[in-house]
Formats: C-alpha cells, sequence, structure tokens
C-alpha cells in the first residue's frame, strides 16, 4: 500500500512539474505535494524563506498554497510589470477569511477588489481625510500627544521604558484625537482602566489576527477542521470593533446636532474637524452612499494600519540607533543645530532633518513594515515572459528587494548615508517601503510626519541607553515587527533640563 502510495506522489509530482512547462508557467520548486502544494515550505520568517527560493529559481517563481496559484516576484524589473504594466490586472487584494471578517465582506478599503466601491473609497481618502490639507489642520492632535509623552517621560527620569508599548499607546491615542476628537484614552486622561485595556486588545487583536493566515485560506476542505476557532475569533473581534467605532460616531453625531460645533465660528471649527466629523458632514449632504458602515470601514482602516505599522517603525530606528552610538549622536546633533534648545522641534522643522529622514528610510529598507505585499491577478497576463494564470495571488517580495548585494552596497549593513544619493532613490522599485501602483498606501504622508516628529522630540529631549544586548530578531504578523521588545533607559539631555523642567510644570 505505501508502495502505491509513494508511486502516485511521485506520478503526480512530475505530471504537475511537466504540465507547468508545457502552460509556459514561472519556475516553481519540486515537487508540488497533493492537497497542500507547497504548504510544507511555510516559515514563520516567510519573507527570508521566499528570498532563498528566489536566489535558487531566480526572481520570478510560482508556488501552490493549497489549490491556489502564488507568484512571488523578487526583482525591481518584475514589481514594474506587476504593478506598473499590470497594475490594473493586479489591483485586487486575496480574498482570505481575515478579509472576509476584519474587512466587512470584502467592502473596506484595504480589502475591497478593484472596481468603483474601491475608487470611492480610495477618493473620499485621499480627498477628505489623508490629504495635505486636512493632515495639516490635525496637527495639533500629533503635538499634543507628542507633546504629553514626552511630559511623562520626563517626570520619572532613568525610568526603564518599553518602547514598544509607549509607541503603540502614542500611536493609538495620536489616531483616536484625529479620527474622533476623543481624549480620553490621552496619555493625561483619567479613564476607566478596563475601557483603556478593552480598547488596546481590540486594536492590538485586530493587527494579530488580521494578519495570521490559516491552511483553511487554501485548502477549503481543511476549513472546517483547522480554521473554525481562528474564524470564531475574527467575528467576534469584528462586532467589538464595530460596537466600539460605531459609538465614536454616535458620540460624534451628539456633538454636532447640539452645536457643539457651532456655526458661528466655522473657521476655527472647521480647522479643528476631526475625521469622523468631516465624513459626517458628508453624509448629510450624500446620506445614500456616506453610510455610517462606509464611515466605520474607513476609520477602522485607519486605527488598523495607523498604529502598529508606525510604532514598529520608530522601535526599529530607536533600536538601531542604539546599537549605531555615532548615529544617534549625528542625529542629535543635527537636532542642536537646526532646531536649538530653547523649543521642542515641530513640524515645520522637519524638512531640514535630512540626516534624521536617511535614517528612518534606512530602517524600512533593512525592516519594511510589509516585507510581502499581496495583490491578485484579475485576469490572465505575462510576467518575465511567464504565462500568469487568471485568480493568482502575487507575493511582492520587498525585503528581498530592499537587500539585494545587485541593487544596495553592503545591504546587510546599517548605512543611512546612502539615502543622501541616488541609491536611495525609488527609481526602478528599489525602495517600496509604502507600496505602489494603485494599492500603494495612501497614509504614506500622515505616517511620515508622525515618525519623524515623535523621533525627533524623543531624541532632542533625552539621552537613550540599553545595559543588554541588542537582540534585532524579527516576528512576522501583519507586520514585521521585533520578537522581543525593546527595553531602554531614557533620561533628559542636560541641555534640554531648563525647558523640560518647563513643561513638567505646565
Amino acid at each position: 500500500m505505501f508502495l502505491y502510495l509513494l508511486l502516485f506522489l511521485v506520478l503526480y509530482a512530475f505530471t504537475n512539474y511537466f504540465l507547468d512547462k508545457i502552460r509556459n508557467l514561472p519556475p516553481s520548486p519540486f515537487p508540488a505535494l497533493p492537497i497542500i502544494g507547497h504548504l510544507y515550505l511555510f516559515r514563520r520568517l516567510l519573507h527570508r524563506a521566499l528570498t532563498k527560493l528566489s536566489h535558487r529559481l531566480g526572481p520570478v517563481f510560482l508556488l501552490r498554497f493549497g489549490s491556489r496559484p502564488v507568484l512571488v516576484v523578487s526583482s525591481p524589473s518584475a514589481v514594474e510589470e506587476c504593478l506598473s504594466r499590470n497594475d490594473i490586472i493586479f489591483a485586487n487584494r486575496p480574498r482570505l477569511l481575515a478579509g472576509k471578517h476584519l474587512g466587512s465582506n470584502y467592502t473596506s478599503m484595504v480589502y475591497a477588489p478593484y472596481g468603483d466601491h474601491w475608487r470611492n473609497l480610495r477618493r473620499i481618502s485621499a480627498v477628505e481625510i489623508l490629504s495635505s490639507t486636512r493632515i495639516q489642520k490635525l496637527s495639533h492632535a500629533r503635538s499634543d500627544e507628542i507633546l504629553s509623552l514626552i511630559r511623562r517621560l520626563a517626570r520619572s527620569p532613568n525610568q526603564t521604558v518599553n518602547v514598544r508599548a509607549s509607541l503603540f499607546e502614542l500611536m493609538l491615542t495620536t489616531m483616536m484625537r484625529m479620527i474622533a476628537g476623543d481624549r480620553r484614552f490621552s496619555g493625561e486622561s483619567v479613564v476607566d482602566v478596563e475601557e483603556t485595556k478593552k480598547v488596546h486588545e481590540i486594536v492590538s487583536d485586530a493587527v494579530f489576527l488580521g494578519g495570521t493566515t490559516h491552511a483553511g485560506d487554501f485548502v477549503p476542505m481543511l476549513k472546517w477542521i483547522w480554521s473554525r476557532g481562528y474564524e470564531k475569533r475574527l467575528i467576534e473581534l469584528q462586532k467589538e470593533r464595530v460596537k466600539f467605532i460605531q459609538g465614536l460616531i454616535e458620540d460624534n453625531k451628539k456633538k454636532m446636532s447640539s452645536h457643539e460645533i457651532s456655526s458661528d465660528d466655522l473657521s476655527h471649527e472647521e480647522r479643528k474637524k476631526c475625521m469622523i466629523q468631516v465624513l459626517l458632514s458628508l453624509q448629510k449632504s450624500d446620506p445614500e452612499y456616506f453610510r455610517d458602515e462606509i464611515i466605520r470601514g474607513l476609520m477602522l482602516t485607519l486605527f488598523s494600519s495607523g498604529t502598529d505599522t508606525s510604532a514598529g517603525t520608530m522601535e526599529w530606528v530607536m533600536s538601531l540607533i542604539l546599537k549605531h552610538p555615532k548615529v544617534l549622536q549625528k542625529a542629535q546633533s543635527e537636532l542642536d543645530y537646526c532646531v536649538g534648545h530653547n523649543r521642542l522641534v515641530d513640524e515645520s522643522d522637519l524638512s531640514k532633518l535630512t540626516y534624521l529622514h536617511c535614517v528612518i528610510k534606512e530602517t524600512m529598507r533593512l525592516y519594511p513594515a510589509g516585507p510581502l505585499l499581496p495583490h491578485e491577478s484579475s485576469e490572465e497576463c505575462t510576467v518575465g515572459g511567464y504565462c500568469i494564470p487568471r485568480g493568482t495571488l502575487l507575493l511582492v517580495n520587498v525585503w528581498a528587494i530592499q537587500h539585494d548585494p545587485k541593487i544596495w552596497d553592503e545591504p546587510m549593513r546599517f548605512k543611512p548615508e546612502r539615502f543622501r544619493d541616488c541609491e536611495g532613490t525609488r527609481d526602478g522599485f528599489k525602495f517600496i517601503p509604502f507600496g505602489s501602483g494603485r494599492r500603494g498606501c495612501p497614509g504614506e504622508n500622515l505616517s511620515m510626519r508622525t515618525i519623524v516628529l515623535t523621533l525627533a522630540s524623543l531624541l532632542q529631549c533625552f539621552e537613550w541607553e540599553t545595559n543588554e544586548k541588542m537582540d534585532m530578531s524579527e516576528k512576522l504578523g501583519i507586520t514585521l515587527s521585533k520578537a522581543r521588545p525593546l527595553q531602554v533607559k531614557c533620561r533628559p539631555r542636560p541641555a534640554m533640563a531648563n525647558l523640560l523642567s518647563q513643561i513638567c510644570n505646565n
């Protein structure tokens, strides 16, 4: 019996191999097993496993995750073919369990298929929510929350700081301010501990479960065996998320109907409008389209994508500069020169901090928040001279491209200076931390402003040190984060002592 089974597996593998050759499909690792395909290659750090395969198979190759074909591209030219020449064809997202439940049956902007609905959501985001004008109008929210963090750190000098937890809380409170105008969860507000904990859990669980992939996504017959518990958690989490965000929407409806947002001072109040209030104003003029479900979906997308990714990137930056003290010293010297010691850095200073921008970009090159960008083909096309079937899941291996020695000089080294010359440009899709094409991240401007201002403030005000050996190991969920949270000690910089004393006493 065992001999027959072995013979069947060998015949199956060879038959598929030669059929792929006849159909002009990209090269594929041998063998692809019945039912599971190449799922046996699935590793916790999938981006690294796929990079090793690209060294053997080339920058364009095909896998089978269960019944689904998966195209992996790992070169700038291949990415350009997918996200430029075939951009519309690859403008869909894969239909996974997370998208079905956390994406409200694939209707939110992250998970919606390319079409009129997605284009409308994208337009609303670009014009009404994430435009440069709107982001600038909400700058007070970012500045206030960063100031609150600085005050807390300055009042407890020489404390050990969990960088990840502190930055995640900062991003959560900042997004709450910008999205709902809500200060209940601000670092200096007194709120119910259980309520705060619940909000943190909702956002953290969405990040964790949204980045988890189960066999049921690729092998339907295994869905009821392996994914039932996972799917149940997704359903329960989405109920909590909807309840939470709908509560914020109702709060803002009451504020607007009770004239707390007064028409007597329209210019002032328009400047202070949070994102939900902007969308509720549009709801009045077009209630048929701007339903509560649309507003909920847009705001939940911002919560999920605007907290963990930025916090994770900043933690990687802090880890790298502590590992490279000369870089930390150089960044602080730039701040001393451009800003001084008599005031805090603000958003008008950010364009002058060229070296800090280089540090952040180099961090994003080494540790991109999204090391694998998922897309899906809506029709048959050609990539690298190979035939790509309709419904193929595409994985753009950003990590592989940004660590390619053919593209980057000493790619494993942390060298911020490389971004001062042409090597650091996006030309040829060499550097794509925010994605590209129609599905490129619409929040890039907001993310970069928040990251640069936060890091500039922390480096300007405090000295940072760690006594333990830096652990740079990774873990992959919806984003690429540190396996072990960064624990550091901070104390006020002597040159900033007077200013920090004034801030703490206010």
